[in-house]
C-alpha cells in the first residue's frame, strides 16, 4: 500500500487485500497468532483512519492469544487498550461492523477485570457490516 495515498482511498484499497480477509478468517477460527501477524503487518503499512481500527483488532487478538497462554494480566491490558481503539472508531470500518465485537470484547475485559471464569462468554467475532456491498468476510 502506498502511505501517500489519499485517506479516503485506505479503506477501500484495505477492503481489497487479501490479507485482511485472511486475517478476518483467523480471528473467526480463532487462531490468533496467525491473526495477529495478518493484522500487524496490515497495521505497519497503514497510516490513515483505518489504523486505529487494525490496532485496535490486532490488540483484541493478542488479548485472547494471552489468555491461550494463561497470562490474564496481558489479556486484560490488551483487552482494555484495543477495545479503547475501537471505541474511538465509527460503528462499521473494512466492511465489518464494530459493535458486535466491540460488545464481546467488553464483556470479556469486565470478566478479566472481576477475575471471574470467561469460558461461559462467546470468543469475539467480526461480522459483515450491513449495506457493504464489499466485505472481507464470506
Amino acid at each position: 500500500m502506498n502511505p501517500g495515498a489519499p485517506s479516503a482511498d485506505e479503506e477501500t484499497l484495505l477492503q481489497a487485500d487479501p490479507r485482511l480477509r485472511q486475517a478476518v478468517e483467523h480471528f473467526n477460527a480463532a487462531e490468533w497468532y496467525a491473526c495477529h501477524d495478518g493484522f500487524e503487518e496490515l497495521w505497519h503499512e497503514t497510516q490513515g483512519p483505518m489504523r486505529p481500527v487494525l490496532q485496535g483488532l490486532l490488540q483484541i487478538a493478542v488479548a485472547e492469544l494471552h489468555l491461550e497462554r494463561n497470562n490474564r494480566r496481558g489479556a486484560t491490558v490488551l483487552m482494555g487498550e484495543g477495545l479503547g481503539r475501537l471505541r474511538g472508531c465509527g460503528d462499521e470500518a473494512l466492511g465489518l461492523a464494530l459493535g458486535p465485537v466491540r460488545l464481546l470484547a467488553a464483556r470479556r475485559l469486565e470478566a478479566l477485570q472481576q477475575q471471574a471464569d470467561l469460558s461461559g462468554l462467546p470468543l469475539p467475532r467480526l461480522e459483515v457490516a450491513r449495506g457493504t456491498g464489499t466485505a472481507p468476510v464470506h
